[in-house]
């Protein structure tokens, strides 16, 4: 796990990809030279009354210039992700990472890989094609509009699902390999709980390693809150409970680690 710094970084662009999408650079020479794919940013909002951090995937990680993408969902007004929002170029932002595991990539190394990504889902699964050295499928789920499914076409095969079929296959990202018969030596997921456990069954049924983010569970980022406990077929060390705090012991957990 590498080595968590809170710093005051500076915003490099920001833009908004989609309806309440927002990409957003970030200058961040040490944290860009120690993240891996699956990991995430915490980042503090001025607003004094949000102590807490909001958690944000890490969309691409550009090492030679030192630099750090994130893409992100607003999820409502006088919300964190509002905040972050209407911040532009130049802009301080603290904080807080890389945080979290990432996905283990020598696992899957000269495999056939599924990179499954569903919603908000979707963005940490870009760094992941890029770096995972073996044959690589995206399969990304939608509601209906779709945002870089574009840029996945360089690092990956990809296939298109979406509620309203409007693109690719109409259903989710399971119909999209059930019509396209795709198979897969190893899954790499994130996204909303529903689609993960229907990722973790097909994946048990199959017997195929299958690892899960499971970052859209997580409140703070930081092990302080306790919102994103989650049941586990262990026993935790720390509380003697069958529990894992997603932030602190994942996001990524092999998915026969984890109840969904």
């Amino acid at each position: 796990m590498s080595k968590k710094t809170k710093e005051s970084l500076k915003i490099v662009s920001q833009e908004r990809i989609g309806k309440d999408i927002y990409s957003m650079w970030l200058q961040a020479d040490h944290m860009a030279a120690e993240a891996k794919p699956g990991q995430f940013l915490s980042l503090y909002t001025r607003d004094g009354s949000k102590l807490l951090p909001r958690p944000i995937s890490i969309c691409e990680i550009d090492r030679e210039n030192g630099r750090i993408r994130l893409v992100y969902r607003v999820t409502g007004k006088n919300t964190g992700t509002e905040a972050f929002s209407r911040l532009h170029a130049g802009v301080p932002v603290e904080v807080l990472g890389p945080l979290g595991n990432g996905f283990p990539l020598h696992e899957a190394e000269g495999k056939r890989v599924f990179l499954m990504g569903g919603g908000i889902g979707i963005p940490p699964m870009l760094q992941t094609a890029k770096e995972l050295n073996g044959q690589k499928t995206a399969i990304l789920g939608y509601r209906d509009e779709l945002f870089l499914n574009d840029e996945f076409q360089a690092y990956a095969d990809v296939c298109v699902a979406t509620e309203d079929g409007s693109a690719g296959t109409k259903g989710n990202v399971m119909d999209a390999i059930r019509e396209n018969a795709l198979e897969a030596d190893a899954i790499f997921a994130c996204g909303p709980t529903p689609m993960l456990r229907a990722i973790k069954a097909y994946a048990e049924e199959k017997n195929i390693p299958c690892w899960i983010s499971m970052e859209e569970r997580m409140a703070c980022g930081v092990g302080a809150c306790l919102a994103c406990v989650c049941k586990s077929k262990e026993i935790d060390s720390h509380s003697h409970v069958h529990n894992k705090r997603i932030c602190k012991d994942g996001p990524v957990f092999l998915s026969t680690e984890v109840e969904l």
